[in-house]
């Protein structure tokens, strides 16, 4: 039976990677999937979207953004949207006001939707999921997705269609 070095949170922040960085849950590196054309277009609109929120607006909108969503779980977020304060620290221990995943080709469901629940879990109030080959938006909430045709802030006073993001 072959064992697995697990690492501590310290050994993990102190390395350095080549390639996409990995996620940290439990001791154990989580290699994450590699996006592909449809994954970086959605993302940097997403980006413009709330580019355009944040001139003026009070928030913060950060892509690719490490987070510890708990003790010994960091997870790398595609989007991160802060409200009223940027965080200063380089790596934020404040929940943000959004987070925004997008599906790659390579994504394991299960995985995927272990991470939403963290953040949940986490207390983000706004976890959306976007799936780019399906041209869907969902909201997780209560445990599972239900697909929007705008996304809401009400915080704000924000309504995002999902064809902005999609088309």
């Amino acid at each position: 039976m072959a064992t697995k070095t697990l690492l501590t949170e310290e050994e993990y922040l102190a390395m350095s990677f080549d390639d996409r960085t990995p996620e940290y849950v439990d001791g154990e590196l989580v290699e994450r999937a590699w996006p592909n054309r449809s994954h970086s277009k959605t993302q940097h609109k997403f980006g413009r979207a709330f580019g355009r929120l944040e001139e003026r607006l009070p928030i913060y909108v950060r892509p690719e953004l490490r987070l510890r969503v708990a003790p010994r779980k960091y997870r790398i977020a595609d989007l991160v949207v802060y409200a009223y304060e940027e965080p200063v620290e380089e790596l934020p221990d404040q929940v943000p006001l959004v987070v925004v995943e997008i599906v790659s080709p390579d994504d394991k469901y299960a995985e995927l939707m272990k991470k939403l629940e963290e953040y949940r879990a986490w207390g983000v109030p706004h976890v959306w999921l976007a799936d780019p080959a399906q041209r869907r938006i969902c909201v997780y909430r209560d445990g599972g997705r239900v697909p929007v045709t705008v996304l809401e802030l009400p915080e704000f006073g924000v309504q995002i269609p999902v064809e902005e993001i999609l088309g």
